[in-house]
């Protein structure tokens, strides 16, 4: 059943946002409520004697969810099984999460995919220390290790190496074969909605969407090639376009949301994904388009990304994935553009529903990448 943004509402204003919690099978409605026996239960429950001693918060980071890292301390059981000092969590806090994260059913995705997807994969993920989503009060929190120390995450500032960019090939292609034709996929071990489902969702839940991608791709015109800002018309119907043709293509599960800021960087330069909310079914082509576009400079891209397929096309039958055409492959790469280029113009302009997602540095950036490969491409007369 689809949720209503007004549904969504509705359970919030009706709720006690700070009622404490003390058992993990209770999902916190707020960071307020989160006390020493409900950590105890998540962190300690396998570690006979120990027991949460302390514990802090950093401040809340937010984004599309409410981002917060907590410090803890043990007693002398729980400091000598290693348990973590510092766990990193997503909430979703406030009601303009609740609702982003409600209707278009990422939150429950995210929690399904460290439960049910994670301890099945070979690429670097966050560890998830715990995963739930409440289908009642749409509040839902993941807890990870905390990999601040450990790892780097890039953002449009940052520069890739060619290494770099070729590691994320293989993240991908890691992924995407797992579960490449599975029979598994939408089935209660894989219980993802398809892409043309979610984004139809999404359309239906916030009706106003095209309106606000029109308003941010007129908001990010000064950055865009002139030859696609006097086609702006032609935008929106090529990307349902891009939508529809996951209907006719082979399905993975895919991470739908591959932006250069939902990568972490390893000490030996492997790259590790990380913000599985918008986990779903479809053609893998988007996640490789996606994450390309938006990880590399226009300059590189330009230079790398045919490369780049075919590394990855050679992981996808490595891992034992049919051998797929180049030429193909390229077309359906070319033609994903569209949706990723939309994720950012609603970046620019969200609905007023929707948070504040990103630093308008960061989205300014992505949409030029994406919105000059979409002119190199020639997408618009691609379909």
């Amino acid at each position: 059943m689809q949720i209503s943004a007004e549904r969504v509402r509705q359970v919030y204003e009706a709720e006690v946002h700070d009622r404490p919690v003390t058992r993990a099978d209770e999902v916190p409605p707020s960071y307020v409520s989160i006390t020493r026996e409900w950590l105890d239960d998540v962190l300690c429950a396998d570690v006979p004697g120990a027991h949460v001693a302390a514990f802090s918060f950093d401040e809340r980071d937010d984004g599309s969810s409410n981002r917060r890292r907590i410090f803890l301390s043990y007693n002398a059981a729980g400091e000598a099984a290693g348990l973590p000092a510092t766990v990193f969590c997503k909430a979703a806090e406030t009601l303009e999460n609740r609702i982003v994260l409600g209707v278009s059913d990422t939150a429950r995705a995210e929690a399904d995919f460290y439960k049910l997807v994670q301890p099945e994969l070979g690429i670097p993920t966050p560890k998830a220390r715990y995963a739930r989503f409440d289908p009642e009060s749409f509040a839902y929190l993941i807890m990870m290790d905390d990999m601040a120390q450990g790892v780097r995450f890039p953002d449009e500032r940052t520069t890739l190496t060619r290494q770099q960019a070729e590691q994320m090939a293989i993240t991908l292609a890691g992924l995407h074969s797992r579960f490449y034709q599975s029979d598994a996929l939408g089935t209660a071990k894989l219980p993802f909605k398809s892409w043309p489902v979610w984004w139809a969702n999404q359309m239906q839940g916030a009706p106003d969407f095209p309106a606000f991608c029109d308003k941010g791709f007129e908001a990010v015109e000064a950055h865009l090639p002139a030859r696609l800002v006097a086609r702006r018309a032609d935008v929106w119907p090529a990307t349902e376009k891009s939508v529809a043709r996951h209907n006719k293509l082979p399905h993975t599960l895919i991470h739908s949301d591959v932006h250069l800021k939902n990568w972490f960087i390893l000490p030996d330069d492997r790259m590790g994904l990380h913000d599985w909310q918008l986990t779903t079914i479809g053609h893998w082509s988007r996640d490789f388009a996606f994450s390309t576009t938006t990880a590399l400079t226009i300059e590189q891209r330009r230079e790398w990304h045919p490369d780049l397929l075919r590394l990855y096309i050679s992981e996808m039958e490595r891992h034992g994935v049919p051998k797929i055409d180049f030429d193909e492959a390229f077309l359906n790469v070319r033609q994903q553009l569209m949706t990723a280029f939309a994720f950012w113009t609603i970046t620019m302009c969200p609905t007023g529903d929707m948070p504040d997602m990103q630093p308008v540095r960061t989205t300014v950036e992505f949409l030029k990448r994406m919105g000059t490969a979409i002119d190199d491409y020639d997408v618009l007369d691609s379909f």
